[in-house]
């Protein structure tokens, strides 16, 4: 028996819906601006409590489309943080902006809410425009604490939500408190598509008009009217139709990700040196995008477990300051040390909806005989 990292195949009964749904728009030559695109839009903002949504290319376009939108330019700098995939960063400098990282917390993967306060009190000259804070893993960030820190220091806030469809903070949807939240729809995300997609939502109306014409060429409803320069960011109508009826089960299948990851937790209590993922129903209600440990056996762990035919990935190797893309930056090894310990002990064990309870004791098996 193989074990993949995840399963991102449909069940059967939603493919005969996409299909159909597909056929249609075949039928119609109604590719670019169809009617599913509007349509999935206004459900997914209803999905996530924002006022607006904005559909796009894909994750990074709707991050450099959110920084477009807030006016994030030349020599302005950023906040992002060094525990994340490049292209919260790469979006950044995309618009001629410039990067400042900062580390993790000491006690959790979330940002560090010091470090960002400390680097904004030193920013004497105001060069720090904005912050990206990072949903990892389907787990959001503390956005009250953000929000605060965004307030005192009168930055915008664009919270990175690529992988927290349908994620809560205290009840709190990415986007509610802040300027812009931008989302992933890469295959393999709780929402995901048949390729490529991305989008942006917020509740500032401002935002959604400059976005929706920053996306299709700086137009807003007529063709051939361009009232400001933007980008042939869309998303296909095809891509639209797929995301729309998977939306419907999304709420249903996070459920089924978080009573998977409830399995793990308690099957692997008290194991070795196993650092477990924070299950805190309270405060965090996360959608489980992966499920992660944290062991200074990682390698080894990782080793046994394909031994033994379990898939496992590394969210993420390497921290973005130690990436050879940003070696220009003259951040040194040792300089983010949370980030740093974090991308050598991380460990994403196998997950997705309808993994097998069975599948899930047989894993945990194997990490006890391990230890």
């Amino acid at each position: 028996m193989k074990i993949p990292l995840m399963d991102i195949s449909c069940e059967k009964s939603i493919l005969n819906e996409i299909q159909e749904k597909i056929y249609s728009i075949i039928l119609r030559n109604d590719f670019i601006n169809g009617k599913e695109i509007e349509l999935f839009e206004n459900n997914f903002a209803k999905f996530v409590n924002n006022n607006y949504c904005v559909s796009c290319s894909n994750g990074t376009d709707a991050l450099i489309l959110a920084l477009k939108t807030l006016n994030i330019t030349n020599n302005d700098k950023v906040i992002v943080p060094v525990n994340t995939f490049i292209a919260t960063a790469e979006a950044v400098t995309a618009v001629g902006a410039k990067i400042v990282f900062v580390d993790s917390q000491p006690d959790s993967l979330e940002i560090n809410y010091q470090q960002i306060a400390d680097i904004l009190e030193n920013d004497t000259k105001k060069e720090i425009k904005a912050i990206i804070p990072v949903h990892l893993y389907g787990h959001m960030n503390n956005i009250f604490l953000i929000q605060e820190i965004a307030k005192k220091f009168n930055i915008k806030v664009i919270e990175d939500s690529s992988q927290a469809h349908g994620a809560k903070y205290k009840n709190i949807s990415p986007g509610e408190l802040s300027d812009i939240a931008t989302y992933s729809f890469y295959p393999g995300k709780n929402l995901g598509a048949f390729g490529d997609a991305g989008a942006l939502t917020t509740n500032n109306y401002d935002y959604y008009i400059k976005a929706k014409m920053l996306r299709n060429h700086g137009r807003y409803n007529k063709k051939y009217e361009h009232e400001i320069e933007g980008y042939n960011m869309r998303l296909d109508t095809i891509q639209a139709a797929i995301l729309d009826v998977k939306l419907k089960y999304l709420s249903q299948y996070n459920q089924m990700r978080k009573q998977k990851a409830a399995l793990y937790n308690s099957l692997l209590e008290n194991t070795g040196d196993l650092i477990l993922p924070i299950f805190d129903n309270d405060i965090y209600q996360d959608v489980w995008y992966i499920y992660t440990i944290r062991t200074e056996f990682r390698d080894k762990l990782q080793n046994y477990l394909l031994e033994n035919n379990i898939q496992t990935g590394i969210y993420y190797p390497i921290p973005l300051h130690l990436q050879k893309a940003y070696r220009y930056l003259n951040y040194d090894k040792g300089k983010f040390p949370k980030a740093e310990k974090i991308a050598n002990e991380i460990l994403a064990l196998p997950l997705w909806p309808f993994i097998q309870d069975d599948t899930i004791y047989y894993i945990c098996k194997k990490i006890k005989e391990f230890y």
